[in-house]
C-alpha cells in the first residue's frame, strides 16, 4: 500500500512510497482503511524532534476511515464500520481511569514504541506516529483506537474530531471551564486555536481576543468567533482596551513554547486561569519567580487532549457540530492528496493553513 514515510528524524520532506504493509494484525487488534486524515502541527513537531518519536515513521494521528477486520475479541466494531482514529485510547482499568481522568492513561503509548508497519523491500520496520502513523492508506491499531462514528459524519470532519478539535473545544470546555461573560487571548490561531476560540464562544465568553502573527489566520479567527484578532507585538494595547490593562480571565496557550507561555501568564489577570495547550519540547522550560506565584494566585492548568474523557468528548463534538454550533467544515482550509503531502507540510509551516485534510 502507500505511506508517506519520515526516515530520519530532522529531515523535512515524506517519501511517499508504495512498499509498505501495516502489520501487527491479531487478537484485540483493528485493521483500518483510512480515508481521511488531517495534519496536525504535532506531526511536523515529531519530525522535527520537538516530540520524542522513534524513526523512521509514517507520520498522522488524527484520521478515520472503514474497518477492514477485527481480531478475536474485539465487539465493539466490526468488518464496514466507520470509525475515527483515538490516537490515545483509555484502558479502563489503570488509577487515572478509576479516577475519570481517562485522558491521562498511558496505555496508548504501550504500543508506541513497537513498529506497526514494514517496507516490503527490505523488510525494514517502521513505526506509526503515536502508535497510529495515518498518512497510510491502512493502519493496525489496538481495537480501542477504533472509535465507531455516526453514518452523518464525514470523514473528514471525524479525522478532525479525532485531535485537534477535541483538544481545542475541550480546552476550553473541560480545563479552563470558561464562565460565560468572561474575557479570553487565545495565543496561536491553527486548527487547535481556532477550536480553542469555538469552545469558549460556546461557553459564553463576551470577549474573545485571537493572537497570531499571520495576517490569513488572524482573518479566520473573527469568522470563528473571535471579536477582535490581534498581532503578537499588539497584544498589549488589546490587554488595556479590553480588559483597563487588568489582564485576561483566561488565556490559552497554544503553540507549545515558553516564550509564549511567559507572554501568556503576564496576559492572565490576577486570579486568572493559564491553559496550556501546545505541545513544547521536553528540554524548553519556563520561568516563573516564587513570589509571583504565591502573590498573583493565577491558575495554571495544563490540558493533554482537550483534559476530559475523549469518548464523551467526541459525542460532544458531533452533537454541537449537528447543532450548527461550531463550525468544522470551515476550519479545512486545504484537501491534497497523499501524493502531494509534501505541499501540506509546506502549508503548514507557512502558516496558512488551519487545518489541511490529506484524503486517501
Amino acid at each position: 500500500m502507500r505511506a508517506a514515510l519520515l526516515h530520519e528524524t530532522g529531515q523535512d520532506k515524506l517519501d511517499v512510497l508504495d512498499d509498505v504493509e501495516a502489520v501487527g494484525f491479531g487478537p484485540g487488534r483493528a485493521r483500518i482503511r483510512i480515508r481521511a486524515t488531517g495534519l496536525c502541527h504535532s506531526d511536523v513537531s515529531a519530525m522535527n524532534g520537538v516530540l520524542p518519536q522513534p524513526a523512521p515513521f509514517v507520520p498522522g494521528h488524527e484520521g478515520a476511515g472503514e474497518v477492514l477486520d477485527v481480531g478475536d475479541g474485539v465487539t465493539h466494531v466490526k468488518e464496514g464500520d466507520r470509525v475515527l482514529v483515538c490516537w490515545l485510547p483509555a484502558c479502563g482499568r489503570c488509577p487515572a481511569c478509576r479516577r475519570g481522568q481517562t485522558q491521562l492513561c498511558l496505555a496508548g503509548f504501550m504500543n508506541a514504541g513497537t513498529p506497526n508497519f514494514r517496507r516490503t523491500e527490505g523488510g525494514a520496520d517502521v513505526f506509526g506516529f503515536a502508535g497510529t502513523g495515518t498518512f497510510a492508506e491502512e493502519v493496525v491499531v489496538d481495537a480501542s483506537c477504533a472509535v465507531p462514528i455516526p453514518d452523518d459524519v464525514p470523514f473528514d470532519i471525524a479525522a478532525l474530531i479525532g485531535c485537534g478539535v477535541t483538544t481545542g473545544l475541550g480546552a476550553a470546555i473541560n480545563t479552563a471551564d470558561v464562565a460565560a461573560g468572561s474575557s479570553v487571548a487565545v495565543i496561536g490561531c491553527g486548527g487547535v486555536g481556532i477550536a480553542a476560540i469555538q469552545g469558549a464562544r460556546v461557553k459564553g465568553a463576551a470577549e474573545i481576543v485571537a493572537v497570531d502573527p499571520v495576517a490569513s489566520r488572524r482573518e479566520a479567527a473573527l469568522k470563528f468567533g473571535a471579536t477582535r484578532a490581534v498581532a503578537p507585538d499588539e497584544l498589549a494595547d488589546a490587554r488595556r482596551t479590553v480588559t483597563a490593562n487588568e489582564g485576561f480571565d483566561y488565556v490559552f496557550e497554544v503553540v507549545g513554547k515558553s516564550s509564549t507561555a511567559r507572554t501568556a501568564y503576564e496576559t492572565t489577570r490576577r486570579g486568572g486561569t493559564l491553559c496550556v495547550v501546545g505541545a513544547g519540547a521536553m528540554d524548553d522550560q519556563v520561568q516563573f519567580t516564587m513570589f509571583e506565584l504565591f502573590f498573583d494566585e493565577k491558575r495554571i492548568l495544563p490540558s493533554l487532549y482537550g483534559g476530559g474523557d475523549v469518548l464523551r468528548s467526541y459525542e460532544r463534538a458531533i452533537a454541537l457540530w449537528r447543532a450548527g454550533r461550531i463550525d468544522l467544515e470551515g476550519m479545512i482550509t486545504h484537501r491534497v492528496r497523499l501524493a502531494e503531502v509534501n505541499e501540506a507540510l509546506e502549508q503548514m509551516r507557512s502558516g496558512t493553513a488551519l487545518r489541511t485534510c490529506i484524503e486517501l
